[in-house]
């Protein structure tokens, strides 16, 4: 008979339940191909079932090929209705898709980029977005344009003007699936095969990966404390565009200046190229005011991306690219054949969210909280190491901590882990390796203040007691 395990008390139908069993027992090969199961009335009276239940389960494994019936025989396993299970992972973890790493509880990740979700103003947005779905048009409701939604980019374009400097009308604004989809669309719009992307160094991988699967080489440039250098751009092949991250670098954390902002203007125009600038962090700034979009000086040359992942919420998926006026046909054609267009109620409710005052509101008061978690983590790396080098501005959710004489390679790596907390090598993102062999990156946006004293105490003692 089969084994087969009734709860009475699960949510699941038991129909459902003896269907899913005899399933999962015929893929792993339990049950092998033509083996003969008992009758409906006999598995119904051995499981203490009504016949009704069994026998549905059975119509339902025929009607999908797991079972077949033999006229005055009785009900079959049908050949070839199992799976090869793999070694190493049972079929029932496959069949659940669970991953076989085991999750590390009370690990202090100092991921960097990850923001306050526990902050996501959760009621107001849910409100807004109920008064969006009452009261959108029927049309909202249908296909709509690729570049996005009118309201959101007419919203848009008079908020980035005010916090941003930047200058463009709403039909250059292009709403996307974050600034991933943005840039990835960017790159198949400008990269050519005997070109290549200029990208600074170190940058985040993620950036790197987008271009390189898109097909485009990469081209390394140096920066420094202050962002890219951009003397160590080349005077003799003309890059598809320049990849810069000018408002807070990743991971170094500097601001560029503005005479190397002029500088990468200059050479756009005079190799005939174009700037993409990634706005990372923007309204996050600490210490004075926050520096104007390149966008704003050059809005034939630069093509800017900014995304609400980090102000907001990850989940919500939604960025944007703005274009110069020369590239937005092509552009629209590129993201029409991506993703038609964008979710066009979350883009309503954004809209409102940011023409009723309410993003300014939000910034103001992440910007407090990520301050004092700033100063947190900064006090008690002084407090735990001797004469900590903090490079970049004061601003975003992560900074860089340089440690002289300590080598943060792979080893050092998995041994820190060892304490449960977990830092991220400069190293890891640098294209030219061997010039951040002592420098780490600590986020700190998502944890709290607790946490970051207690996460900077486990660092210490891993390092002092590393072999």
């Amino acid at each position: 008979m089969l084994s087969i395990q009734i709860n009475r008390l699960d949510n699941k139908t038991l129909t459902k339940q003896v269907y899913e069993q005899i399933r999962e027992m015929i893929l792993t090969k339990k049950l092998k191909d033509n083996e003969r199961l008992p009758s409906t009335r006999e598995l119904a009276v051995s499981l203490g079932v009504s016949r009704n239940v069994t026998l549905e389960a059975y119509e339902q494994l025929v009607a999908e090929g797991y079972l077949i019936v033999r006229p005055r025989s009785g009900t079959y396993v049908a050949p070839g209705a199992s799976l090869q299970v793999k070694e190493g992972k049972s079929q029932h973890a496959i069949l659940k898709g669970e991953h076989p790493a085991v999750k590390d509880e009370g690990v202090i990740d100092f991921r960097a980029g990850n923001p306050a979700t526990d902050h996501f103003p959760r009621q107001l947005w849910g409100k807004l977005a109920k008064e969006v779905c009452l009261e959108a048009p029927d049309h909202i409701y249908g296909y709509n344009s690729s570049l996005g939604m009118k309201e959101l980019r007419m919203v848009l374009s008079g908020y980035l003007s005010r916090t941003r400097g930047v200058q463009c009308h709403p039909d250059q604004i292009f709403i996307t699936a974050g600034a991933t989809q943005g840039l990835s669309l960017i790159t198949d719009l400008l990269a050519e095969r005997e070109n290549y992307v200029a990208v600074e160094d170190p940058v985040t991988d993620e950036m790197r990966n987008i271009f390189s699967f898109a097909g485009a080489k990469i081209q390394p440039v140096q920066v420094d404390e202050y962002g890219i250098i951009p003397e160590y751009l080349s005077k003799s092949n003309i890059p598809s565009f320049v990849f810069v991250i000018p408002s807070h670098q990743f991971p170094i954390g500097g601001t560029l200046p503005i005479q190397r902002r002029i500088q990468l203007i200059e050479y756009a125009r005079k190799m005939n190229c174009y700037i993409v600038e990634d706005d990372y962090d923007s309204e996050f700034t600490y210490e004075g005011t926050a520096v104007n979009s390149m966008q704003g000086l050059d809005r034939e040359r630069v093509i800017y991306v900014g995304t609400f992942s980090k102000i907001l919420s990850p989940a919500l998926r939604i960025g944007y690219v703005i274009l110069p006026t020369q590239l937005i046909e092509k552009f629209k054609e590129i993201k029409w054949y991506s993703d038609r267009h964008s979710s066009s109620l979350e883009q309503l409710v954004l809209a409102r969210f940011i023409n009723e005052g309410y993003l300014d509101r939000h910034v103001r008061n992440m910007k407090k909280i990520y301050r004092k978690r700033r100063q947190a983590l900064v006090t008690s790396l002084s407090e735990n190491f001797n004469n900590p080098v903090i490079l970049g501005q004061a601003a975003g959710m992560h900074l860089v901590v340089e440690f002289a004489g300590v080598n943060f390679n792979d080893l050092l790596m998995n041994w820190i882990q060892n304490y449960r907390v977990k830092v991220y090598p400069v190293e890891k993102y640098a294209i030219k390796k061997g010039y951040h062999i002592n420098r780490i990156i600590m986020g700190y946006g998502s944890l709290t203040v607790e946490d970051i004293q207690e996460g900077v105490k486990r660092l210490k003692d891993a390092i002092e007691n590393y072999q």
